[in-house]
């Protein structure tokens, strides 16, 4: 087993976006469950909050000078938050967990005892208790599924971005330039030494989630076309098959346009072809689109966040 230094520099990011009834109650827990540990620091990410998020922040860096702010110029999206976070702290070990109190801090030392034991990675995986949202576990559970058939990534449903980072998964994290992020595959396709650790969510304390269902899907796309060209794939099958059918079914027009006498009706079914092979290729092209769209955006090399103003001191 790695030994880990006796003396290390602990980093905890936290996305917050309008969670300012939650800021101080998340300070609190953290700051209890990490007692013992007197080199931190709490990196507040404020993504663009229309609240008093920032405020609740500052006033708790005037009290406790290892809490830090991050302030976003306009909201830029949770996975852009971590980036940030990653990207400016300075810590030897790095934590990432959520600002509406979901991920239970309590786990925190657990996270580092696993992390003393010599693993680089500590991954949290949220266990979903029955007469939860049917909606949002069904498709979860799905879309891990379907991302392990059709990529090399092996990711457990419930997979969370609440996890701890030895500095040097941080250092290659922070090599990572793709323009649509998805930690969790990033992390997974990164390799080194892991070790899973399942929980089961909090009840949010204040306010409401700022996950919507499309915000969902928006990452569900990053991971499923962030690591895989399978979809490209079948629309090239999907052609070809097609194109074979049709070619067969064109030889057997012309075989009973030539050697029967009744005519060839059928405008309904020519119909329903045309309206078929529409519906294909207009699904084809847009599967299409999506990588194209990508490879747009990502040649642009635009900021993936724009930093208003911080308390961290940032490279020149």
């Amino acid at each position: 087993m790695q030994t880990r230094p006796a003396n290390f520099v602990l980093s905890i990011i936290i996305p917050v976006y309008n969670e300012a009834d939650n800021i101080h109650t998340l300070y609190n827990e953290i700051s209890n469950n990490i007692k013992t540990i007197t080199n931190k620091e709490l990196i507040f990410i404020n993504d663009g909050s229309s609240d008093h998020t920032l405020e609740q922040i500052q006033a708790l860096q005037q009290v406790d000078p290892s809490v830090h702010f991050i302030n976003f110029s306009r909201n830029f999206g949770h996975q852009c938050a971590l980036k940030a976070g990653l990207e400016l702290c300075s810590g030897d070990v790095v934590i990432s967990i959520d600002g509406d109190l979901q991920h239970p801090p309590s786990l925190l030392p657990l996270l580092l005892d696993k992390w003393k034991d010599g693993y680089d990675v500590v991954i949290t995986i949220r266990e979903e208790l029955p007469g939860g949202n049917f909606f949002k576990r069904f498709t979860s559970h799905n879309f891990y599924r379907l991302l392990a058939k059709i990529s090399d990534l092996r990711l457990k449903p419930g997979s969370a971005d609440f996890r701890l980072l030895d500095r040097k998964v941080v250092d290659v994290l922070k090599r990572f330039e793709e323009i649509d992020i998805f930690y969790r595959g990033f992390v997974a396709w990164s390799g080194f030494k892991q070790y899973e650790i399942s929980y089961v969510p909090e009840k949010r304390k204040s306010g409401a989630t700022k996950y919507t269902t499309a915000k969902m899907i928006r990452l569900a796309l990053n991971g499923l076309l962030g690591f895989s060209t399978l979809p490209l794939r079948l629309v090239t099958l999907t052609g070809l098959v097609i194109s074979l059918v049709s070619f067969t079914y064109g030889f057997y027009a012309i075989c009973i346009k030539i050697f029967s006498d009744s005519a060839i009706s059928g405008w309904a079914s020519i119909m329903t072809g045309i309206y078929f092979l529409g519906g294909v290729q207009l699904l084809c092209i847009g599967i299409c689109g999506e990588y194209i769209g990508r490879i747009f955006m990502q040649v642009k090399k635009r900021p993936h966040y724009i930093i208003a103003e911080t308390s961290l001191k940032q490279d020149p």
